[in-house]
């Protein structure tokens, strides 16, 4: 089979569900105001609170959204073959993520772009609130962790890739100050000269690699690339969002939109012979990458391109209080998550035209590979031209980097280029990674200052440097002591059990929304969504307690790492279905109140 039938069915459904769902959700279920003034006017602070050009914020809130889930998910699916992971992610982002996405970052901006913790206490209850804080402080830790260990495998020991990375955060510091303080609302300008910097950071990013003397620099182990990532998203959440992260996040939409779109042309152009089945012979379970059954692991794995909790601290975070008209929440909330949707189908795509004993060579370590009884087909050629040994690299990153060069360098006159395209591949990953480190971690940070706040009040205050430092601190410390401790066999499964609890959370908290409005006949098109994400994920997690993390236990040396996954996942588990418990009595309480009346 080839790929051209699976891009083309992707595009035609993503376009109908814009057009028609996405209309239907705006005019009849959130009944969209454009003369209600935002709070990003009503409250503008010039630091939390700020009126952004709706080009602008989609960039920013694509980024933020976008981190290594659509990119790995669906490359570490693929050992089910690709079927079960292309068709979740059409049906799931069309009716469950994106409007996911659109009703809390509606919720959040008509109430004064309160997060999604606050709506669960305004909305739910006091309980519900109290209950939500706590989970998603546990699952943002585990989520970052999820994504930043993908960035540190994609980037250690790789000067090219290390460079072109370090290079955007000084470019997105010049774009901040540029057009919000030099030349005021000149957006063009600013871009410009972002992108031709991004792009010669990409173009001698190979001479640096090759300098003896800038190569060591830039060339970091796992370790290293762990704490540059760390100070990284130390720095970018204690900063103002119009200085480092509403700049960056803005400069690296256009690197992921670009390179998306490119890799669909490449795709219709050269349509690729897919190599991997549509159905493997893992989908009973014993997989070497993801162990366990297409059902529920399938879900949990694709995870971020399908439907992704993660999203609703964005549009509950920085994304409300930045919106100028709340008409474009459609384009910015629903539209962005079917882009991400389409990421994921891409990045399924170019994994899919790997030969399976490529995809496992890079993907399995190699004394596992040794004992599948498969061969490497175009693996050694591939390490020959990329000039770096890649096999045995497990995380998905690395694969898909190979599946998108091998497409490119398929394009006419660019045969002789693999070895950059692998680079650029691997660069466009990172990036996708990093814009959400930023914005999750001052999330997260938000959150950390809540509960301290009620220690003392003076750490709750977001403005107050100290607290801010303190709050910041810790949560960048949960993260890295994960991405040191684990491996990609242990964080993904936890990262997506987590950010699929946050989804069944963000949903509860979204029906909620719309029962309270007067709205309950429309309350299915988030429940219908919730009830299937929740059986799912519950269902992972426990299988994932019993199967995957008690066993560890019986190992001395990973007996500390086994206890601590499985009584997080069972706290997360608990809290969610607390929070449940809790929005079904208000549910019921609401409709008393409408048969009473």
């Amino acid at each position: 089979m080839h790929a051209l039938p699976l891009m083309l069915g992707a595009l035609c459904v993503l376009a109908i569900a814009y057009r028609y769902y996405s209309a239907f959700i705006a005019a009849k279920v959130l009944v969209l105001d454009s003369a209600r003034v935002t709070p990003a006017v009503r409250l503008n602070d010039g630091n939390n609170y700020h009126p952004t050009h709706p080009v602008v914020l989609f960039g920013h809130h694509f980024a933020a959204i976008t981190g290594a889930g659509p990119l790995i998910g669906p490359v570490l699916a693929m050992q089910f073959g690709f079927l079960p992971g292309y068709l979740w992610i059409l049906i799931g982002v069309c009716l469950g993520g994106a409007v996911h996405d659109f009703v809390i970052l509606s919720a959040s901006v008509r109430r004064d772009g309160k997060s999604l913790a606050e709506i669960a206490r305004a909305e739910v209850s006091p309980l519900a609130g109290l209950i939500t804080s706590i989970a998603i402080l546990f699952i943002v830790v585990i989520a970052l962790a999820g994504l930043g260990l993908a960035v540190v495998n994609a980037l250690h020991d790789s000067a090219w890739g290390t460079f072109t990375i370090a290079t955007s955060i000084p470019l997105a510091f010049l774009m901040g100050i540029y057009l919000y303080k030099i030349r005021p609302g000149r957006v063009a300008e600013a871009t410009t000269m972002g992108v031709i910097g991004m792009l010669a950071a990409v173009i001698y990013g190979a001479d640096v690699a090759q300098s003896p003397t800038l190569a060591p620099l830039f060339t970091l182990s796992k370790p290293g690339i762990t704490v540059a990532i760390a100070i990284y998203g130390f720095v970018a959440s204690v900063l103002p969002v119009w200085l480092l992260l509403c700049p960056r996040d803005y400069l690296s939409s256009f690197m992921k939109l670009g390179t998306i779109a490119f890799l669909i042309i490449g795709v219709l152009v050269v349509n690729p012979e897919l190599h991997a089945p549509a159905m493997s012979a893992f989908v009973d379970g014993g997989g070497p990458i993801v162990p366990g059954k297409v059902f529920p692991f399938v879900f949990i794995t694709i995870a971020c391109g399908a439907i992704s909790g993660f999203h609703s601290l964005v549009a509950s975070g920085t994304t409300p209080k930045m919106l100028t008209n709340e008409r474009y929440a459609r384009p910015i909330a629903y539209g962005g998550m079917l882009l991400e949707g389409l990421v994921g189908i891409t990045a399924l795509v170019a994994a899919a035209c790997l030969h399976p004993g490529d995809y496992y060579a890079i993907n399995v370590a190699t004394e596992k590979f040794s004992q599948m009884g498969i061969s490497m087909v175009n693996l050694p050629t591939f390490e020959r031209e990329i000039g770096e040994a890649i096999a045995g690299r497990p995380g998905g990153a690395v694969s898909l980097a190979v599946g998108m060069a091998q497409i490119f360098s398929a394009l006419p006159g660019m045969h002789q280029l693999m070895g950059y395209w692998y680079h650029f591949a691997i660069m466009f990953e990172a990036l996708f990674i990093l814009t959400t480190i930023d914005t999750g971690t001052r999330v997260a940070r938000f959150l950390v200052q809540e509960f301290l706040g009620r220690v003392h009040p003076k750490l709750g205050e977001t403005d107050w440097i100290p607290g801010t430092v303190l709050s910041t601190g810790l949560v960048v410390f949960g993260w890295s002591y994960f991405i040191l401790t684990g491996s990609i066999d242990t964080i993904w499964p936890m990262f997506g059990i987590a950010n699929q609890l946050l989804a069944v959370v963000a949903l509860t908290v979204a029906t909620t929304v719309i029962v309270n409005s007067g709205k309950g006949r429309y309350a299915w098109v988030t429940l219908l969504p919730l009830a299937f994400v929740a059986t799912t994920t519950l269902s992972a997690g426990y299988l994932s307690i019993t199967q995957k993390f008690l066993p560890m236990t019986s190992i001395p040396e990973k007996a500390f790492q086994g206890y601590l996954n499985a009584g997080l996942i069972a706290v997360m588990m608990t809290c969610v279905a607390l929070v449940v418990i809790e929005s079904i009595r208000r549910w019921t309480a609401s409709n008393r109140a409408t048969l009473a009346e």
